[in-house]
């Protein structure tokens, strides 16, 4: 049976934190946490080993494969950040042209540090991701 790499877990989200080696993204990890736990207003949660999620919501598509899923989020990666959202393609792309310094893929927005990017652009793409995923699936 399947199981999904990408579930809840109890992992403590500060010691996951802590164990980031590099000391700048470590710092940058704890801003994050900052910004995306008072936009959301949710507690962040460990999901898979690396990803700090906030909020979650369960998810069907129409080929019936479902799971669960933050509702946004971010990864402290060795590279650079990652971070999460879910918006409309369109919407997402006008939000990325004044957010900074990053690379996108379908999924996810690649950051090197966080005086590259814009935060109120941050802030915006959070609160539109909340928004969209509580319209399309509802937010848990």
């Amino acid at each position: 049976m399947y199981e999904p790499k990408m579930k809840e877990t109890d992992r403590d989200v500060i010691e996951f934190i802590e164990a980031v080696e590099h000391p700048k993204r470590r710092e940058d990890a704890y801003r994050f946490l900052d910004i995306f736990t008072l936009i959301t207003g949710k507690q962040a949660k460990m999901w898979g080993p690396s990803i700090i999620g906030f909020g979650s919501y369960h998810y069907k598509y129409d080929s019936g494969h479902e799971g669960d899923a933050p509702v946004v989020g971010f990864s402290p990666r060795k590279a650079r950040h990652s971070l999460y959202f879910m918006l409309d393609s369109t919407e997402r792309d006008k939000l990325l042209t004044n957010f900074g310094k990053h690379k996108a893929s379908k999924g996810c927005v690649y950051v090197n540090k966080i005086e590259d990017i814009n935060l109120e652009v941050l802030e915006e793409l959070i609160r539109e991701t909340v928004e969209h995923i509580d319209e399309l699936y509802g937010i848990d």
